[in-house]
């Protein structure tokens, strides 16, 4: 049960209708920063998602925003419902609507599926720029100069002031990658926690994904994402190599705690070690292969 259990779950029982009553709180793997739950109700029946945050996290307040602005996605993000109100003290939370479908890293169709990911970012990059007019930018977040670290880090530094930072802003999600994304019979039905979403390049986006898809199927499936991102978006992207690095480096120093994300959607190869091992082996490729000492 989660701790903001008092308030949130009133205020879906009250969203759900005059009548409704508490059915179950089930809770939904997959994530680490939020922990995450379906509540349901009965008379009428609904459904909706609880995302809890740390006492004095602003993600709540972040996330509320975000899907305020997300409106314009046409269903691609979830809908805003209830949030808590801002106490450093105590969890925050959201109560957004409930996206058919659920996470799948292990999909049938990867090749379909690696398609269907790049379509997604090319539409929410592709949105109008009122969308992020009034959000913080990536370098103010999780793309903050100074997170750079490892082989990649000297390679992205001397590039960050004329080609990383100049690209041109669109709305990133932050943390784009197959375990943020809803799928229903192989289709691909919404895109979750966007409490980290930022203006910035497209390319912050671009490079997270194709790490992710790299971990999970390796090289080819992450140029196939590449590909349909490429052709959805109608540009191709410049030096995808530099945006590849950029997140090896931000991630250099963290890759061994995505163990939890990956296992607890099914992938549990996927341990510390192996998880270094892979981001290291990539790093290496792409630094010979663009001959970088």
């Amino acid at each position: 049960m989660p701790t903001a259990a008092s308030a949130a779950l009133a205020s879906a029982t009250r969203l759900a209708g005059p009548s409704a009553t508490l059915d179950t709180v089930q809770p939904l793997a997959g994530g680490s920063h939020a922990t995450t739950h379906l509540i349901r109700t009965r008379n009428p029946q609904r459904e909706m998602v609880l995302r809890e945050f740390p006492a004095g996290d602003s993600a709540a307040v972040d996330e509320g925003r975000v899907l305020t602005a997300l409106d314009t996605l046409g269903g691609l993000a979830p809908r805003l419902l209830a949030r808590s109100t801002v106490n450093d003290g105590e969890p925050s939370w959201v109560l957004i609507s409930r996206l058919p479908g659920k996470a799948d890293i292990i999909p049938d169709h990867p090749h379909a599926w690696a398609t269907q990911l790049g379509r997604a970012l090319a539409r929410i990059h592709n949105a109008d720029a009122a969308v992020a007019a009034n959000l913080d930018t990536v370098f103010n977040r999780r793309g903050y100069r100074a997170r750079l670290s490892g082989p990649a880090a000297r390679i992205v530094d001397d590039a960050w002031t004329n080609e990383i930072v100049p690209a041109p802003m669109v709305l990133t999600h932050g943390d784009y990658q197959s375990g943020n994304v809803i799928w229903d019979n192989g289709i691909l039905t919404g895109v979750i926690d966007w409490e980290g979403a930022a203006r910035g390049p497209a390319g912050y986006d671009i490079g997270w994904c194709r790490f992710d898809l790299y971990l999970l199927y390796g090289e080819h499936l992450a140029d196939v994402f590449l590909s349909a991102y490429e052709e959805a978006s109608g540009t191709g992207v410049r030096k995808p190599w530099l945006w590849d690095l950029w997140t090896l480096a931000r991630s250099h120093q963290a890759v061994e705690t995505w163990v939890p994300n990956y296992r607890g959607l099914g992938r549990d190869d996927l341990t510390a070690a192996e998880l270094r091992r892979r981001h290291t082996s990539w790093t290496q490729e792409l630094l010979q292969r663009h001959q970088i000492p």
